[in-house]
């Protein structure tokens, strides 16, 4: 416990890149800063940090130092939330890392649902693409993460998984608007938006177009954001690409949604999971039992 003060200025530094910067963020003066870490590192019996002409970085001691306060701040987050639990209190804080898909729909309503029986637990969302998420897990950043296609899934565990299939959505008026399932060559004859080569969604579609002849994902708007594309749709005829728990179309009367021919594109796998081996926090576990049941 005497040592978090400590780990607050390590972390500090660590992002600062310099102990005066980092004194100017903390308020400390820098001679005051350098002591504190100069006297950790005299009790820890290593240096943590290399000295750089121009500033500071963490040694490999320093790297596997940082990972220890990370997990120990965990560690004290859980116990709190026992702690807590064990009183009738209740309280906690749950961070999600998530694809964009989640965020209009699934989780306002997953978290609304937790926080009227437990109104007392806090909660931080962040729109993560694949690799931003699994590095949150590592770092301690986020408890939960809810993503497609994670990348390399090295430290993440899978606690469920379900499959979504790409959908198409158009306007009411346009051409394949009666086809009950769209082929891929047939969606990409007409302007199309996409999202940028980080998305599951436009991996796969680019994955099914190379094995068809003459066939290019060639958008005539890009962006990272589904939300965008689909009420780009609105505006002009022009079709978009997104996975269907992203999608309630009850407020969008002039856009209609057909699914992809799964025998021209494979579905999406969405990933529920927590970094491997972690124990999570109480609020956390409990959150992450009902999304394992909603999905």
């Amino acid at each position: 416990m005497r040592h978090l003060k400590d780990y607050e200025f390590i972390e500090g530094v660590m992002h600062a890149g310099s102990i005066r910067k980092a004194s100017e963020d903390m308020n400390i003066t820098a001679s005051a800063l350098n002591r504190r870490i100069n006297r950790f590192e005299d009790e820890f019996g290593f240096e943590i940090f290399e000295r750089l002409p121009r500033g500071v970085r963490l040694n490999p001691a320093g790297e596997l130092l940082l990972h220890h306060i990370r997990s120990q701040r965990s560690d004290f987050a859980r116990l709190k939330s026992q702690v807590s639990d064990l009183s009738g209190v209740r309280r906690g804080h749950v961070s999600i890392a998530c694809s964009q898909a989640l965020l209009p729909f699934f989780l306002p309503s997953e978290i609304a649902s937790y926080r009227r029986d437990h109104p007392g637990v806090t909660f931080t969302v962040n729109a993560r693409d694949r690799v931003a998420a699994e590095r949150e897990l590592s770092e301690f950043a986020s408890d939960i993460a809810m993503v497609f296609e994670p990348l390399t899934m090295v430290d993440f565990e899978i606690l469920h998984a379900i499959t979504q299939p790409i959908h198409v959505v158009m306007q009411a008026g346009h051409p394949l608007a009666d086809h009950a399932e769209i082929r891929l060559r047939d969606a990409l004859r007409f302007p199309h938006a996409a999202p940028s080569e980080k998305f599951a969604v436009r991996i796969l579609l680019e994955t099914a177009a190379r094995r068809l002849s003459g066939v290019e994902v060639k958008p005539s708007i890009e962006s990272e954001s589904f939300d965008f594309m689909r009420h780009y749709g609105a505006w002009e005829d022009i079709i978009s690409f997104q996975f269907p728990i992203g999608l309630d179309m009850t407020n969008e009367p002039g856009l209609i949604t057909r699914p992809l021919a799964k025998r021209d594109v494979e579905p999406g796998n969405l990933f529920l999971g927590q970094l491997r081996g972690r124990t999570l926090p109480v609020a956390s576990a409990r959150f992450m039992r009902q999304l394992m049941t909603a999905l």
